[in-house]
């Protein structure tokens, strides 16, 4: 939730920090590989500012200048470092495997010097570029430490790919848009756009989105912290304009979006900030092979994200590959599924795709398999699928004013209901602020009289779906349609889409506790809802239940009190689109 070095001379010493470390595990077809981590630091110029860069090298100790080894890069997600238990396993597991492995404190973090910068190509990407130069043997750690024992594929240029997950994830994207020397990418669990991350509106980014306050301000809180927690008298971690370790963009970002007042153009400047900083607005420049891994349990960055980022590349003909694991910010740890803090690659289906991935594009070994384009996680007991691509929409249903699901317009029921939002939210699916807490999580609940809720008949047989469902909707809103053109989009209707799984016994479950904030555009005009992406199995004799609530916990909402009427009749009414891959449903 997510390397060793001699001077380049077959033999010689290690040089540079503290003494090696040696460290052993299972090479490449299983052999033991046995390796040396040293410590090293970097000074690297980017954005404007010099950094340090806190780093280890584990090299293989079957590698050296006559039998050089591709390299991987790797850093940790947000607020961990190259030392954090999972940062470094990745370092074990591949260097074991045989491959020079460069593991690093992303900046602003552990002993890196500089602000956080949201992997911002033009920071956090040229930072690790400068890396790659490292591995190319044409620059050098402060001490003096060079290598010769990367492959190389032309001068300057070594085989090199990067894996890691989360922030780890996203600068992978960044840097690989300002080097095209990476070889091969595995992003896991990371963002596509983090303006919509942030404040996701699922009826399209046109209209500025809901406000995500729990998971931002806890990031922002240990963002700001890192100066306490890993004390430090590097004045490149400190900021004076506004905030204390963020660069002014992220702060004013942050700021706005508690304030709840949301004018037109500030908003647009800073959601225009976080897109900026995001593979949405430069992931035409990748041109290495991706293998993106996505979590199914993810309310911070859900499917769609991982989706989004896979056509983009995929439709540029980058080679690409997509797995929807168990696990992600939310939890959802499954047993086998990959678990980084362990160390070992070779026990999980998505471990071994990774090293497939590797052994492909970085060993440039033709029999090593790379997999489907498209694998996902069933966690009632089937392990993964494969298909050719994401599902389609296969299946619409139409909301009955009778509070119904019904699988023909024609049985649609004349009616009209309505809920109200109080000064409070009233509805819960999860609180990432417990999750940061260890505290525990209530489950999910929706007050009566402030939310609408159209259940299917009892299935037949299991239904499954995998993929993203989309509701169209129309309401009637006189509060909201009143100020909705004020300039300021916290004055817009705001309501939650969601999913649950309601058992024989009436017992409700929200799919991966997820749900689709939307600020609607106009009320006065239909709009339409793509939900978070789920693979998600009802059994025999469930029910599917669609619900739009007026509040949700983890969520900033309505500004005043709205009511809010849906109409239903066989001409007119809303439906839900499912990406049903096997049962029926309706």
């Amino acid at each position: 939730m997510l390397l060793a070095l001699t001077v380049g001379v077959a033999g010689a010493a290690l040089v540079g920090g503290a003494g090696p470390a040696v460290g052993a595990g299972t090479g490449a077809g299983g052999a033991p590989g046995a390796y040396r981590v040293v410590p090293l630091r970097f000074t690297v110029e980017a954005g404007g500012r010099r950094c340090a860069v806190d780093a280890d090298l584990y090299r293989p100790l079957a590698v050296d200048a006559a039998h050089p080894a591709p390299a991987v890069l790797a850093t940790n997600g947000f607020g961990g470092s190259k030392s954090d238990g999972t940062t470094d396993a990745i370092g074990r597991a591949l260097a074991s495997r045989g491959y020079v492995a460069l593991v690093y404190s992303g900046l602003g973090f552990g002993r890196s010097g500089c602000l956080i910068s949201l992997d911002d190509p033009r920071v956090d990407g040229a930072a690790a570029s400068r890396l790659v130069d490292f591995l190319a043997g044409t620059r050098a750690a402060d001490d003096g430490t060079r290598v010769d024992f990367v492959v190389r594929d032309g001068a300057g240029d070594p085989r090199v790919g990067m894996v890691g997950g989360s922030y780890g994830g996203a600068v992978q994207l960044a840097t690989a848009a300002v080097d095209p020397r990476l070889d091969a990418l595995v992003p896991l669990i990371t963002w596509h756009d983090l303006a919509h991350s942030l404040a996701p509106n699922a009826a399209g980014p046109a209209t500025p989105g809901v406000f995500k306050w729990q998971w931002a301000n806890g990031f922002y809180l240990m963002g700001e912290g890192q100066p306490l927690l890993v004390p430090s008298f590097d004045p490149s971690r400190i900021n004076s304009l506004g905030c204390l370790h963020f660069v002014t963009d992220a702060c004013a970002t942050v700021r706005l979006l508690n304030s709840g007042s949301y004018p037109d153009a500030a908003t647009r400047k800073v959601l225009d900030y976080a897109r900026s900083v995001s593979p949405v607005s430069y992931l035409d420049r990748v041109k290495a092979p991706t293998l993106l891994v996505q979590g199914q349990a993810d309310s911070l960055f859900t499917l769609n994200e991982a989706r989004a980022s896979y056509e983009r590349l995929a439709g540029r003909g980058v080679k690409t590959g997509m797995i929807w694991q168990s696990w992600g910010h939310s939890g959802g740890q499954a047993p086998g599924e990959l678990d980084l803090s362990r160390g070992d690659l070779t026990a999980s289906y998505v471990g071994r795709r990774i090293l497939g991935w590797f052994d492909r594009y970085l060993r440039r070994d033709p029999g090593a398999d790379t997999g489907p384009a498209f694998a996902y996680y069933r966690d009632w007991g089937s392990g993964y699928a494969t298909a050719d691509a994401v599902p389609a929409l296969s299946r619409t249903l139409y909301l009955s004013g009778d509070g119904t699901l019904t699988g023909s317009r024609a049985q649609v029921v004349r009616g009209t209901r309505a809920y109200l939002n109080w000064p409070l939210a009233t509805s819960h699916s999860e609180s990432p602020a417990a999750r940061f807490l260890g505290l525990p999580d209530p489950a999910p609940y929706d007050l009566p009289g402030t939310f609408l809720a159209w259940r299917s008949a009892p299935l037949t047989g299991p239904a499954e779906l995998v993929g993203a469902p989309r509701a169209t909707l129309r309401v009637s809103s006189p509060a909201a349609e009143r100020v909705q053109g004020s300039g300021d989009a916290a004055d817009k209707l705001v309501l939650f889409a969601k999913l649950y799984d309601v058992a024989p016994d009436g017992g409700r479950t929200l799919v991966h506790r997820l749900v689709a904030p939307v600020r609607v555009p106009d009320v006065t005009r239909p709009f339409t809802v793509e939900l978070p992406g789920i693979v998600h199995r009802y059994e025999t004799g469930h029910r599917l239940e669609f619900v739009i609530a007026a509040s949700d916990t983890a969520y900033f909402g309505n500004r005043g009190m709205k009511l809010v009427t849906v109409s239903s009749a066989p001409g007119e009414t809303g439906t839900l689109e499912l990406p049903l891959v096997r049962g029926r449903v309706g």
